[in-house]
């Protein structure tokens, strides 16, 4: 059976996109048994980082892409069991422009070629926080989309931009979105109807209920490159993100 693969999207930074790529395959990996595959494909690398890895340290996809290296050597081990890692380097940052994808009319497709038959169950790729090539071969990859927001203006702003965007990539690509997750919620927040109000409108249905609250032990937990689960067990963002993570197992 193949892998079902997760393109995590957001066109703005801070919406703690790659937190959730990180708790999400985490949780799918340490609670649910699933073989999962983590693919840091935004050159920041802040996943990478966030599971201990030194993105100076390793190859990236940028050399998968331009047939220079296999997926396999540039698959990474984590410390959990049953959960992987495609680091990031600042080489995806240009690598469509570089070499024999500058050339390649369908390089966005190739992503989605090398993925599809991996041997996992899940495979979660966090993308850029912009409408880019990355994003755009991500998206083009994915079976899902798991759009991310916070409970503010640029970042409802920004969400608009994002649907058009990948309702275009559907017309070519079938992906379905699998939901909009919200994080640094605040359940007292003066504007938190207003703000649901927005996100039906631009995502029907597409809500999820689980919601991540602010919690200081999110960020302890990157310092020590380990998911919340290892360092905070019992927080209150370890019960949010594996509630989330359960939603979002229903839904696929």
């Amino acid at each position: 059976m193949a892998a079902q693969t997760i393109a995590i999207s957001s066109f703005k930074g801070g919406t703690a996109k790659t937190s959730i790529a990180l708790h999400l395959g985490s949780a799918l990996a340490k609670f649910h048994n699933k073989k999962v595959l983590l693919v840091d494909f935004d050159a920041q690398a802040n996943l990478t980082t966030g599971l201990g890895y030194d993105p100076d340290q390793h190859e990236s996809l940028a050399q998968v892409l331009q047939r220079k290296m296999s997926i396999k050597q540039v698959t990474v081990e984590s410390p959990i069991p049953n959960l992987e890692i495609i680091p990031a380097d600042t080489w995806l940052e240009r690598v469509e422009v570089t070499g024999e994808l500058a050339s390649d009319r369908y390089s966005h497709e190739r992503l989605r070629t090398l993925t599809k038959d991996l041997p996992h169950d899940v495979i979660i790729i966090d993308t850029p926080p912009s409408l880019c090539w990355l994003t755009e071969s991500a998206l083009i990859a994915a079976d899902y989309s798991l759009i991310c927001s916070t409970p503010e203006f640029y970042s409802i702003k920004g969400l608009e931009r994002l649907s058009q965007f990948i309702q275009n990539i559907s017309k070519r690509h079938p992906i379905e979105i699998l939901g909009v997750a919200i994080s640094f919620w605040n359940s007292r927040g003066k504007s938190n109807d207003a703000f649901i109000e927005v996100i039906e409108s631009i995502f029907p249905d597409k809500l999820l209920q689980a919601k991540i609250r602010r919690d200081i032990a999110i960020s302890e937990a990157a310092i020590y490159g380990k998911p919340i689960f290892e360092t905070a067990p019992t927080c209150r963002a370890s019960q949010d993100y594996k509630s989330l993570t359960k939603e979002i197992l229903s839904r696929m």
